[in-house]
């Protein structure tokens, strides 16, 4: 009898090992979990946002999620490296597919996406977002909030603060100031990393920008963040854009001197064991990358946030 494949369509648990599945080819889903609608016994969903009109430079990143997952098989064929544990032996994970919305009613998106979040979050998994642009992550904390409680504690990697104000546009850079202002998110346990732009109302945010990353080290950022947030809730969003363009050419609102991949790895790793309660990555545009390296570095972010969720157990 032929080796079963197709783990995406044919894997009989959340938990079944994908190791032997070729990386170019066979049904796309992330890390090739199972494409899932019953969320019974899944600990974390993976689900995609395909959203981009909010971008206020190169849009595209609405494929983010498509080309996130097919990254993703380089990573499925074995362990999280160096994690010592296996993430997917750990936590049943699911892919729940994407997000769907009407395109042709904008106005209406942001709510479509905090309603589809809170479904998931009602059915009691945990949410690991691929996107779309940045402000994808706002309807996602308010659906956090709803479910956790606010306010709740953000750590953002990001070139961006994405805290500038307006009077509710849906803008991916003014986000975190409408969250920060509603109670949403608590400015003064949170925490921005690699910003490398100037925003002269950090709002109470600790910044903690790419100069200061680069000369003081990627244990230092680590320790800010575990100073700042302790074992609060937190909600971890990722940014492409904070990776510098050498590592991530793919994304809308590419910046200069920013952090590297063995940096921002490093950093997650050292920030297993927090109170992590949702996580994205985000601005991934397949169409501006080279050989598919920003979707590879979305991949393997999104990889070790699953590791977060698993040090901290179900």
């Amino acid at each position: 009898m032929p080796a079963r494949r197709d783990y995406a369509i044919t894997a009989d648990s959340p938990r079944a090992v994908t190791h032997d599945e070729y990386m170019y080819s066979g049904a796309l889903s992330f890390c090739r979990r199972l494409y899932a609608r019953d969320l019974a016994g899944a600990d974390v969903a993976v689900l995609g946002v395909p959203f981009d009109t909010a971008v206020t430079n190169r849009p595209g990143c609405r494929f983010g999620p498509r080309a996130i997952r097919a990254a993703s098989t380089n990573l499925a064929w074995s362990r999280a490296w160096p994690s010592p544990f296996d993430p997917f032996e750990r936590l049943a994970v699911v892919d729940y597919g994407d997000v769907w919305f009407d395109h042709g009613r904008p106005e209406a998106v942001p709510d479509a996406i905090e309603a589809a979040i809170a479904e998931v979050l009602s059915a009691g998994p945990k949410l690991l977002l691929l996107g779309g642009d940045h402000f994808t992550t706002y309807p996602s904390l308010r659906a956090h909030a709803a479910r956790f409680g606010a306010p709740i504690s953000l750590i953002q990697f990001d070139a961006h603060t994405d805290t500038w104000p307006d009077d509710g546009r849906i803008d991916h850079g003014t986000m975190f100031h409408h969250a920060a202002k509603e109670g949403i998110v608590d400015p003064a346990t949170s925490i921005q990393i690699g910003i490398r732009t100037t925003n002269d109302d950090p709002m109470g945010f600790e910044t903690f920008d790419a100069i200061r990353l680069h000369e003081e080290g990627w244990r230092a950022a680590a320790h800010a963040i575990r100073a700042r947030v302790g074992d609060r809730p937190c909600y971890v969003t990722f940014d492409i854009d904070a990776l510098d363009p050498s590592q991530a050419p793919g994304t809308g609102t590419p910046v200069c001197g920013g952090m590297f991949m063995h940096q921002a790895l490093a950093i997650l790793r050292e920030m297993q064991g927090m109170t992590v309660i949702g996580a994205d990555v985000v601005e991934v545009s397949p169409a501006y990358d080279v050989s598919e390296i920003t979707a590879l570095a979305g991949a393997t972010v999104a990889l070790h946030m699953l590791c977060l969720y698993a040090s901290a157990g179900k």
